[in-house]
Protein backbone atom coordinates (compact mmCIF):
# COMPACT_ATOMS: atom_id res chain seq x y z
CA UNK A 1 0.00 0.00 0.00
CA UNK A 2 1.75 3.38 -0.85
CA UNK A 3 2.31 5.77 1.93
CA UNK A 4 -0.69 8.88 2.18
CA UNK A 5 0.95 11.93 2.88
CA UNK A 6 -2.25 13.73 3.39
CA UNK A 7 -4.02 11.13 5.51
CA UNK A 8 -0.99 10.85 7.55
CA UNK A 9 -1.28 14.76 8.27
CA UNK A 10 -4.86 14.51 8.92
CA UNK A 11 -4.63 11.94 11.27
CA UNK A 12 -1.58 13.83 13.57
CA UNK A 13 -4.12 16.98 13.43
CA UNK A 14 -6.59 14.51 14.80
CA UNK A 15 -5.04 12.83 17.27
CA UNK A 16 -3.26 16.42 18.21
CA UNK A 17 -6.58 17.95 18.64
CA UNK A 18 -7.64 15.37 21.67
CA UNK A 19 -4.04 15.33 22.83
CA UNK A 20 -4.06 19.10 23.20
CA UNK A 21 -7.67 19.38 24.35
CA UNK A 22 -6.86 17.08 27.12
CA UNK A 23 -3.66 17.85 28.19
CA UNK A 24 -2.75 21.89 26.79
CA UNK A 25 0.42 22.20 25.54
CA UNK A 26 2.54 21.68 28.06
CA UNK A 27 1.28 18.43 29.27
CA UNK A 28 0.44 17.00 25.52
CA UNK A 29 2.90 14.11 25.08
CA UNK A 30 4.21 13.92 20.55
CA UNK A 31 4.55 10.10 21.56
CA UNK A 32 0.86 9.91 22.59
CA UNK A 33 -0.01 11.97 19.20
CA UNK A 34 2.09 9.88 17.06
CA UNK A 35 0.84 6.44 18.27
CA UNK A 36 -2.96 7.68 17.96
CA UNK A 37 -2.32 9.07 14.88
CA UNK A 38 -0.52 5.17 13.91
CA UNK A 39 2.45 7.38 12.68
CA UNK A 40 6.25 8.59 14.22
CA UNK A 41 7.04 11.08 15.74
CA UNK A 42 9.42 12.36 13.08
CA UNK A 43 6.29 12.69 11.15
CA UNK A 44 5.07 15.25 13.85
CA UNK A 45 8.75 17.18 13.41
CA UNK A 46 8.49 16.51 9.32
CA UNK A 47 4.72 18.27 9.43
CA UNK A 48 4.96 20.53 11.51
CA UNK A 49 8.70 21.30 13.04
CA UNK A 50 7.53 21.40 16.94
CA UNK A 51 4.98 20.56 19.07
CA UNK A 52 4.22 24.67 19.24
CA UNK A 53 3.62 24.47 15.65
CA UNK A 54 1.51 21.36 15.90
CA UNK A 55 -0.63 23.34 18.39
CA UNK A 56 -1.20 26.57 16.34
CA UNK A 57 -1.83 24.03 13.23
CA UNK A 58 -4.59 22.30 15.31
CA UNK A 59 -6.13 25.53 16.36
CA UNK A 60 -6.10 27.35 13.00
CA UNK A 61 -7.30 24.01 11.99
CA UNK A 62 -10.74 23.97 14.28
CA UNK A 63 -10.88 27.48 14.33
CA UNK A 64 -11.71 27.07 10.60
CA UNK A 65 -13.96 24.10 11.09
CA UNK A 66 -15.81 26.52 13.62
CA UNK A 67 -16.11 29.51 10.99
CA UNK A 68 -17.60 27.11 8.29
CA UNK A 69 -20.04 25.91 11.00
CA UNK A 70 -21.19 29.60 12.67
CA UNK A 71 -20.67 32.04 9.95
CA UNK A 72 -20.43 35.38 11.28
CA UNK A 73 -23.08 37.81 10.90
CA UNK A 74 -22.18 40.92 12.08
CA UNK A 75 -26.16 42.30 11.12
CA UNK A 76 -27.53 39.68 13.22
CA UNK A 77 -24.84 39.21 16.78
CA UNK A 78 -27.56 37.89 18.87
CA UNK A 79 -27.79 35.23 15.84
CA UNK A 80 -24.38 34.87 15.99
CA UNK A 81 -23.87 34.55 19.29
CA UNK A 82 -26.55 31.44 19.80
CA UNK A 83 -24.86 29.70 16.78
CA UNK A 84 -21.55 29.80 18.48
CA UNK A 85 -23.03 28.58 21.66
CA UNK A 86 -24.68 26.03 19.91
CA UNK A 87 -21.24 24.77 18.36
CA UNK A 88 -19.01 25.38 20.92
CA UNK A 89 -21.90 23.18 23.32
CA UNK A 90 -21.39 20.10 20.72
CA UNK A 91 -18.02 20.32 21.03
CA UNK A 92 -16.44 20.71 24.24
CA UNK A 93 -12.95 19.85 23.23
CA UNK A 94 -12.44 22.86 21.35
CA UNK A 95 -13.16 25.76 23.97
CA UNK A 96 -10.96 23.20 25.96
CA UNK A 97 -8.36 24.01 22.92
CA UNK A 98 -8.83 27.62 23.28
CA UNK A 99 -8.70 27.95 26.81
CA UNK A 100 -5.59 26.18 27.01
CA UNK A 101 -3.94 28.22 24.08
CA UNK A 102 -5.26 31.12 26.84
CA UNK A 103 -3.12 30.06 29.96
CA UNK A 104 -0.20 28.99 27.48
CA UNK A 105 0.26 31.43 25.60
CA UNK A 106 -0.05 35.23 25.09
CA UNK A 107 0.69 36.25 21.89
CA UNK A 108 -1.52 36.03 18.55
CA UNK A 109 -0.82 34.67 15.51
CA UNK A 110 -1.21 36.99 12.10
CA UNK A 111 -3.77 34.53 10.95
CA UNK A 112 -5.63 35.67 14.03
CA UNK A 113 -5.11 39.20 14.21
CA UNK A 114 -6.26 39.59 10.77
CA UNK A 115 -9.13 37.36 11.63
CA UNK A 116 -10.32 39.81 14.72
CA UNK A 117 -9.59 42.83 12.54
CA UNK A 118 -11.69 41.63 9.54
CA UNK A 119 -14.51 41.30 11.80
CA UNK A 120 -14.15 44.49 13.82
CA UNK A 121 -14.53 46.08 10.66
CA UNK A 122 -17.45 44.29 9.42
CA UNK A 123 -18.73 45.15 13.02
CA UNK A 124 -17.95 48.25 12.98
CA UNK A 125 -19.90 49.01 9.89
CA UNK A 126 -23.15 46.83 10.96
CA UNK A 127 -23.48 48.40 14.35
CA UNK A 128 -22.05 51.97 13.10
CA UNK A 129 -19.22 52.24 16.13
CA UNK A 130 -16.65 54.73 15.88
CA UNK A 131 -13.62 52.83 15.68
CA UNK A 132 -12.39 49.13 15.43
CA UNK A 133 -11.67 49.26 19.06
CA UNK A 134 -15.04 49.36 20.32
CA UNK A 135 -15.93 46.58 17.43
CA UNK A 136 -13.50 44.66 18.93
CA UNK A 137 -14.74 45.30 22.38
CA UNK A 138 -18.01 43.90 21.56
CA UNK A 139 -16.87 40.93 19.50
CA UNK A 140 -14.87 39.99 22.37
CA UNK A 141 -17.94 40.31 24.69
CA UNK A 142 -20.20 38.55 22.35
CA UNK A 143 -17.54 35.34 22.40
CA UNK A 144 -17.48 35.64 26.13
CA UNK A 145 -21.49 35.76 26.77
CA UNK A 146 -21.92 32.79 24.31
CA UNK A 147 -19.07 30.45 25.96
CA UNK A 148 -20.14 31.89 29.92
CA UNK A 149 -22.20 28.90 30.64
CA UNK A 150 -19.34 26.15 29.56
CA UNK A 151 -16.63 27.52 32.47
CA UNK A 152 -19.45 27.91 35.42
CA UNK A 153 -19.12 25.08 37.73
CA UNK A 154 -21.59 22.16 37.21
CA UNK A 155 -23.37 22.68 39.89
CA UNK A 156 -24.22 26.01 39.23
CA UNK A 157 -25.20 24.74 35.57
CA UNK A 158 -27.56 22.45 36.97
CA UNK A 159 -29.33 25.62 39.18
CA UNK A 160 -32.86 26.33 37.08
CA UNK A 161 -34.39 22.39 36.55
CA UNK A 162 -32.84 19.05 35.97
CA UNK A 163 -33.62 18.09 32.07
CA UNK A 164 -30.33 19.74 30.87
CA UNK A 165 -31.99 20.14 27.09
CA UNK A 166 -34.29 22.70 29.25
CA UNK A 167 -31.15 23.57 31.28
CA UNK A 168 -29.20 24.32 27.64
CA UNK A 169 -32.54 25.98 25.78
CA UNK A 170 -32.85 28.44 28.64
CA UNK A 171 -28.72 29.50 28.72
CA UNK A 172 -28.95 29.66 25.00
CA UNK A 173 -31.87 32.37 25.11
CA UNK A 174 -30.28 34.35 27.75
CA UNK A 175 -27.20 34.19 25.29
CA UNK A 176 -29.26 35.50 22.71
CA UNK A 177 -31.32 38.23 24.77
CA UNK A 178 -28.17 39.45 26.30
CA UNK A 179 -26.31 39.83 22.75
CA UNK A 180 -29.52 41.49 21.51
CA UNK A 181 -29.48 44.03 24.80
CA UNK A 182 -26.43 45.07 23.48
CA UNK A 183 -26.43 45.66 19.97
CA UNK A 184 -30.01 47.85 21.08
CA UNK A 185 -27.57 49.70 24.07
CA UNK A 186 -25.11 50.73 21.34
CA UNK A 187 -27.95 51.49 18.57
CA UNK A 188 -29.48 53.50 21.51
CA UNK A 189 -26.12 55.33 22.46
CA UNK A 190 -25.74 56.72 18.82
CA UNK A 191 -22.20 54.77 18.71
Amino acid sequence: MPYDSAATRARLLDAAYHEFSKWGLAGARVDRIAAAASANKQAIYAYFGSKENLFDAVLSDRLKVLADTVPYTPDDLPGYAGALFDALSATPDLLRLTRWRGLERDDATPGEIESHLEKAVALRTALNLPDDRTAIDILEIVVAISTTWSTMAPGLRAVGGKDPEQRKAAHRAMVVAAVAAICESVAGNGQ
